[in-house]
């Protein structure tokens, strides 16, 4: 089973401003975030896990990790896929730095139901997650 973990999306202040972001880090090359240490269960993680957004407290994208790489100053390189995949959105507690997310637990993909709520902007989307509509 694949594990997952959850960062908070610092400075995004919706899922719009967050998918600009990482649209124009993709423009300039790998799109990787920075961390002290690397996860211990890294091997569980690369290539099937995912990073899991959390935009005002909720769990609303997901970036597949491609892998785990050095950074600069000793620290851990995270590679992410610049493109988001929409989930069920679902209450989740800030947090520093990264966690955990055990696969049984991770929300669902927007899209892969019945409902075609992947279709909508992202816009309306993070609005109706936080109306707790979605």
């Amino acid at each position: 089973m694949a594990l997952h973990i959850t960062k908070v999306a610092y400075g995004a202040d919706s899922l719009d401003h967050l998918v600009q972001r990482l649209k124009t880090r993709a423009e300039a090359g790998p799109v990787f975030l920075t961390t002290r240490y690397l996860p211990k269960r890294h091997e569980e993680i690369a290539g099937q896990g995912s990073l899991y957004w959390i935009v005002k407290h909720q769990l609303v994208a997901r970036s597949p990790i491609r892998g785990f790489g050095e950074a600069d100053g000793g620290r851990t390189a995270i590679h992410i896929d610049p493109a988001l995949v929409l989930v069920e959105a679902r209450p989740k507690r800030a947090h520093q730095g990264w966690r955990y997310l055990e696969a049984s637990a991770a929300p669902a993909d927007l899209g892969s139901g019945a409902s075609n709520v992947g279709d909508l902007p992202p816009a309306l989307i993070g609005r109706l997650a936080e109306l707790a509509l979605i």
